[in-house]
């Protein structure tokens, strides 16, 4: 197994997890005077979020791409994501609805990759701008619920929960562009198979 800083910075993104849901758990007299575990798990979640960008730019930078490392970064990406929203659930600031339909979408898109590059056909499912835009507005959508406050006199929780339903509505339609794109594969497969 390779070890270089990008790698590092998304072992850490796997280690921040934890630490982020701990917060909610942990006693009072942990958590620093100025912060309330809100602020705390938020700076958490920022943080993890900052080395997900920060681990791929490196590793196209310092040329420190491996087969690993590209296995890893989306496996973090996607238990940070999960466990947020499975605390945002416990917290009641997330409908349980909505953190089926996204974790449900990762899932399944992850499988489908993992299955198209079995038979060759990776770039049939390729990153689609839907697929960013639709991580964008979840990546917006989590800290402001997890902030829960008022900010800047804009209510994180009306912001985020608007921002969660455009990410679940994208998550949907963008599971429907990838099975799409992927449909001609899977129909190819089965017809050799019979």
């Amino acid at each position: 197994m390779p070890f270089n800083l990008p790698i590092f910075l998304t072992w850490l993104r796997i280690v921040l997890i934890p630490a982020m849901i701990g917060v909610y758990y942990a006693p009072d007299s942990w958590v620093p005077g100025l912060l309330t575990r809100d602020s705390l798990a938020t700076l958490i979640f920022v943080a993890a979020a900052v080395t997900d960008w920060l681990d791929g730019y490196l590793a196209r930078r310092l040329e420190q791409t491996s087969a690993f490392g590209a296995f890893l970064d989306p496996v973090a990406d996607k238990l940070m994501v999960a466990a947020a929203l499975i605390m945002l659930v416990q917290l009641g600031r997330l409908d349980a609805v909505i953190a089926a339909i996204i974790i449900g979408r990762e899932i399944t898109i992850s499988a489908l990759r993992e299955w198209m590059a079995q038979i060759g056909a990776h770039k049939s499912v390729a990153v689609s701008m839907i697929g960013k835009v639709k991580t964008m507005a979840q990546m917006a959508a989590i800290p402001l619920l997890l902030y829960h406050a008022p900010v800047a006199g804009i209510d994180a929780q009306a912001s985020g929960t608007w921002l969660i339903y455009v990410a679940a509505v994208l998550t949907l339609w963008s599971m429907g562009y990838y099975m799409r794109m992927a449909w001609p594969e899977i129909v190819e497969q089965e017809k050799r198979r019979h």
